[in-house]
């Protein structure tokens, strides 16, 4: 069943035609594939590349064993720099392999849209060939991806190794005029958010990536361009590859961590509100243009869209990504946002005028003159100054005010606020924190029972030596003292209604990280299980390979990731630690099911399925759900499903939010859909504690 599967997954997809966002696409029955399907190209091209791509990586790969031949074969006084070279080597094969991968994209989805593209395939295959050779002589990362003397402004792309699933995923940054190799001196990065491109292939990324440097290039300033895996509107894998790639340029780059800046336009200005709302805290500023910041107005007003039956949970899961609700945490981020006037997206910037306008900020909305969908020169301008006078005021202090808001522990930081539990997920959750004096601080929560202050060395801004003094919803609680590094971290819980200095025991309860809902998983790294045994229920058994062939393929073209899948009896002590696990079937024919029978929410017989005290009798439901996985609680089992918005979704960003909740009954008898995996019976949410309502 395993190669079956994955076998079946690298499938050319059907050819259609490409249309615009509108009322066409909002016919669940005529969904168009996105991405959408590119020219016939002549196979003996198509075969050129694949070999291309595969000397390539055998030309890695005898690198790589050279270097560790050195190592083993070296004498012990050379052994340090054997070593040295090998890592250095090692590190470097993103950077290399990002390409080849990038033509093994292009060719497996059949996304090559114009003749000209093949050239661009063969000329990233150069650049890579032209990388091996260079890393194989030992010189520095920056020689390998071109930085040179600094005369003038480059334009690079690489790649870096993703958490999520271990594949390679593209880059592109601006260098600055004035930069070159060993040139140490901090520096502003902006973040630029591009907009939707549903024939932006990883080929086409790196291939512009050379030649345009973007709408913004500020003096003395990096601008990084993250690629997103694709067109998501930077949300759940999208998110983290900004996340990762910013890290990974941190760790390349002088990057000053208190001059990063949120950009984006269309699309791209959709991440930004959500960026700028979510981690207001990373940003000296934020300038979206364009885009959306929320869904139901939005679906309304953009694509006519009948948004009234949809599902509670569904209404409830829109928090996740919709900015309104999140628009006060806008004062720990100065925000310039920019709409044409003639521009119907204008509407994003519109919502949060508003939403805004209630906590008395006033947006700064800069509107291009009797301009559609596109920034008008003029506003530029005014943009940059505003941006560069905003980059030269950041400051590195510690605030002494915080004020954060949330509805899911996944984005639960503010400076050195963390919300580590929350009394009920997806309603508003709202923490005040103010140095009252050099020694008191004064809390105010809503909708909390868990928090963490934490100060890292260097940041305590009170008096040294003391022992804090905190006043948090009416009760007063003495802290530890301050260490000699001026580093500070205390721990509270609200217990019976009163905060008390606690030390967090391993209990099963919903924490950052470990809050769901199911599509929570796919932003960390994950593996797929598959069963090896076979359902007596022949219309499961057919569901359970249908979804679980779905949910890797659609990973594989919508989140642009690699699929890493075992058979059930092949998971290991370690994948359990250093994965969620994402398995398909039920305990009569997926042995991992079989083994946490007794630890699971649900409880599968002969004649029904159980949950809580509610059992479902239908001759052909199963169960969907995400819960700590019992044999390491830390990371979570998934069962019976993949990211859970599903075909219909992708033609519009907006749509991307989660489908299901925590768990749900679904019915298979008559198959999954564009838009639902089946017929939901039933959905709802774990408690906080992990327990069904």
């Amino acid at each position: 069943m395993l190669r079956s599967i994955v076998a079946a997954i690298l499938m050319p997809l059907a050819s259609y035609g490409v249309l615009a966002d509108g009322p066409a696409d909002n016919i669940a029955s005529s969904v168009r594939p996105i991405p959408p399907a590119g020219i016939e190209i002549d196979q003996q091209v198509i075969q050129s590349l694949r070999q291309r791509c595969d000397a390539i990586r055998a030309s890695w790969s005898d690198v790589m064993v050279q270097a560790e031949q050195t190592v083993q074969h070296s004498k012990k006084w050379q052994q340090a720099t054997a070593r040295k070279k090998r890592n250095e080597l090692r590190s470097l094969e993103p950077e290399v392999l990002v390409f080849p991968r990038a033509v093994e994209l292009a060719i497996e989805l059949n996304q090559f849209y114009k003749e000209g593209e093949v050239d661009s395939a063969n000329q990233l295959l150069d650049l890579a060939e032209h990388r091996i050779k260079l890393a194989n002589e030992g010189v520095s990362w920056e020689e390998v991806i071109g930085i040179r003397d600094g005369k003038q402004q480059q334009l690079i792309v690489g790649g870096y190794r993703s958490k999520i699933d271990g594949s390679f995923q593209p880059y592109a940054v601006v260098v600055p005029k004035g930069f070159a190799q060993g040139d140490s001196r901090p520096r502003r990065l902006d973040l630029w958010f591009h907009g939707r491109g549903e024939k932006l292939s990883e080929v086409n990324f790196l291939f512009n990536g050379q030649k345009s440097a973007g709408q913004y290039t500020p003096d003395d300033s990096f601008v990084l361009h993250p690629y997103g895996r694709y067109s998501n509107a930077f949300k759940f894998a999208g998110e983290i590859d900004v996340l990762e790639a910013l890290s990974y340029l941190q760790s390349r780059l002088p990057v000053d961590e208190h001059k990063i800046a949120a950009r984006g336009f269309s699309m791209g200005g959709a991440a930004c509100w959500q960026f700028a709302t979510h981690y207001a805290d990373r940003f000296f500023a934020a300038n979206p243009g364009a885009g959306f910041s929320e869904t139901p107005e939005f679906l309304k007003s953009f694509q006519q869209e009948d948004l009234s039956g949809t599902p509670d949970f569904q209404r409830k899961l829109w928090r996740l990504y919709d900015c309104p609700p999140w628009s006060r945490n806008l004062v720990h981020c100065p925000t310039v946002a920019y709409s044409g006037e003639l521009d119907r997206q204008k509407q994003a910037a519109d919502v949060m005028e508003s939403a805004l306008a209630e906590h008395d900020i006033d947006l700064i909305h800069v509107i291009g003159p009797q301009t559609e969908h596109k920034i008008h020169d003029d506003s530029k301008v005014e943009i940059e100054q505003r941006m560069k006078s905003l980059a030269s005021l950041a400051k590195s202090d510690v605030p002494r005010q915080i004020d954060l808001t949330t509805y899911t522990l996944r984005y639960n930081r503010m400076h050195w606020v963390h919300v580590e539990g929350l009394q009920q997920h997806w309603e508003k959750a709202h923490v005040t924190a103010s140095f009252l004096n050099d020694q008191q601080i004064e809390l105010n929560t809503e909708n909390v029972t868990h928090l963490r202050l934490s100060f890292r060395s260097g940041q305590w801004p009170g008096d040294f030596p003391c022992s804090p003094v905190l006043k948090i919803d009416g009760t007063q609680l003495i802290g530890p003292p301050i260490h000699s590094d001026r580093s500070w971290e205390i721990s509270l819980a609200k217990q019976q209604g009163r905060w008390v200095i606690a030390e967090d025991h391993d209990t099963l309860r919903k924490r950052p990280g470990l809050q769901g809902p199911i599509d929570d998983a796919f932003m960390d790294s994950f593996l797929f299980v598959l069963p090896s045994k076979k359902s007596s229920n022949e219309k499961l058994q057919a569901w359970y390979e249908q979804e679980a062939k779905h949910a890797m393929s659609h990973w594989r073209k919508h989140f642009r990731g690699d699929i890493r899948v075992v058979n059930d009896h092949e998971v290991t002590k370690e994948m359990i630690l250093r994965h969620h696990l994402v398995t398909f079937g039920d305990p009569e024919c997926n042995t991992l099911l079989e083994r946490l029978r007794d630890a699971l929410p649900m409880q599968w017989s002969r004649d029904a399925l159980k949950l809580g005290s509610k059992q479902y009798r239908q001759a052909n439901i199963t169960g969907i759900a995400i819960y700590p996985n019992p044999l390491q609680t830390s990371k979570y089992l998934v069962i019976n499903s993949g990211f859970t918005f599903r075909e219909y979704d992708y033609l519009n960003n907006a749509r991307q939010t989660p489908k299901l909740p925590d768990w749900a009954i679904v019915d298979v008898t008559d198959g999954p859909t564009m838009r639902a995996p089946g017929l939901i019976v039933d959905s709802g949410f774990f408690d906080e504690t992990w327990q069904v309502w």
